[in-house]
């Protein structure tokens, strides 16, 4: 169901909804098309799915594509992403041969037409070839940390992003010296999306009896993708230290798949085979479009986890903060801008450190309350969805009115 922006007015004010007015109001019936590798699965989709609609409700049109790739694709893709975290190197000349033939394909078939056209990620940047051809304004929407890439492929991508009128990335820590102007907008989840709105308790009931969960019971959830860098396995392991103090916890891992994400089935298939013989681990593989069921399974949770080795951003944490959870994540990416150490959650670094601060909840519940009460404030005045319209919309009129040094709404 489409939500209006008029219900956001009493979650972030009227001032600031009357803002995006008026600031839409400077390009309004000008249009930003968005491009990205999948339609579902991972935060840039759930991002667009929501952004799109309210941004055209300002008179700003906005419409989203996405790209066609075969597995070997984005088996390629993949090694990208885990190559420009820094992780593995094995990217070799064949790869980028099968990166330039399907952005040959792409560029045959995709009708490119925004005044604005973002991209998001590596998996399109070369449709950037069209930008002489067709115009426009191109920007390139970099979700991940590519602070320190392997360098070969950076060298590949970067022959890419120069062409860009600007990049875009999450963090100052993540970017690179680029010829081109960078802007710093962070994600952001949506307060009245079905992941994250308030939920009847029966609602919430019914999940964890479908799951044969113990509401009278301590409940660790990690959601996430079952990625290898999200690291499924360090968290049973955590579990493990934790069950030899605290025996009646249960845990909950949950997550989807996403179609450019091919090593997904490998790291679900060991996460089970570890969990097996432990009736108190529940590894659940959620379907698309199963944000009501996530939003219960973190409302109900004592603690939420986040143990990324590597992370762009980390959506999961801003939710969980959002429901006032104590959460703990890895100290990487993203999840530094949100966790606050001691404050609005805890940071870890290893196994023990994570069995270490979940016992520190367990035993001091005052303390994680009043950290949950602090993420959720973080969340409220960081990291929403019309926090994120709001950057967009200014990077629109920032590159349509290129040149100028200064830019008067």
């Amino acid at each position: 169901m489409s939500i209006s922006i008029e219900a956001y007015r009493q979650i972030v004010g009227t001032q600031f909804i009357d803002e995006l007015y008026r600031i839409a109001e400077h390009i309004n019936g000008r249009s930003i098309q968005h491009i990205n590798s999948t339609p579902v699965g991972g935060g840039v989709a759930e991002i667009l799915h929501r952004l799109v609609p309210l941004t055209n409700e300002l008179g700003v049109k906005a419409t989203w594509d996405v790209i066609k790739g075969s597995e070997e694709f984005f088996n390629v893709t993949k090694a990208f992403h885990n190559a420009l975290h820094g992780s593995g190197n094995d990217i070799t000349g064949e790869m980028f041969g099968i990166f330039r033939e399907t952005t040959r394909d792409n560029l045959g078939t995709m009708n490119l037409y925004g005044d604005v056209i973002m991209i998001h990620d590596p998996q399109p940047a070369g449709l950037i070839a069209k930008k002489n051809e067709i115009g426009r304004k191109w920007a390139w929407r970099c979700h991940i940390d590519v602070s320190q890439p392997n360098k070969n492929l950076w060298e590949f991508l970067r022959e890419y992003v120069v062409q860009y009128h600007a990049s875009i990335f999450s963090m100052p820590d993540f970017s690179q010296q680029l010829p081109i102007p960078q802007f710093l907008i962070a994600p952001s989840i949506d307060p009245l999306a079905d992941k994250n709105r308030e939920l009847e308790q029966s609602f919430i009931d019914s999940v964890l009896e479908k799951y044969e969960l113990d509401p009278e019971r301590p409940i660790i959830t990690q959601i996430s993708r079952f990625d290898r860098l999200k690291d499924p396995i360090g968290v049973i392991k955590a579990y493990r230290i934790v069950k030899k103090r605290y025996d009646d916890i249960q845990l909950v891992l949950a997550g989807g798949g996403a179609s450019d994400d091919p090593e997904g089935a490998a790291v679900l298939q060991k996460a089970q085979e570890m969990g097996a013989d432990d009736q108190d681990i529940k590894i659940l593989l959620l379907p698309a479009y199963s944000d009501k069921e996530i939003n219960a399974l973190q409302r109900a949770s004592t603690v939420v986890l986040q143990k990324s080795i590597k992370e762009g951003f980390g959506l999961t944490v801003t939710e969980a903060m959002w429901k006032r959870k104590p959460v703990i994540g890895g100290a990487t990416g993203g999840i530094r801008k949100q966790i606050i150490d001691g404050v609005t959650g805890y940071l870890v670094h290893t196994v023990e450190g994570t069995a270490r601060r979940i016992i520190d909840i367990l035993n001091n519940p005052k303390h994680a309350d009043e950290m949950a009460r602090n993420g959720y404030e973080h969340v409220r005045n960081n990291f929403l969805l019309t926090r994120h319209l709001k950057d967009y919309l200014l990077v629109m009129i920032a590159l349509e009115r290129d040149g100028s040094d200064v830019i008067e709404l």
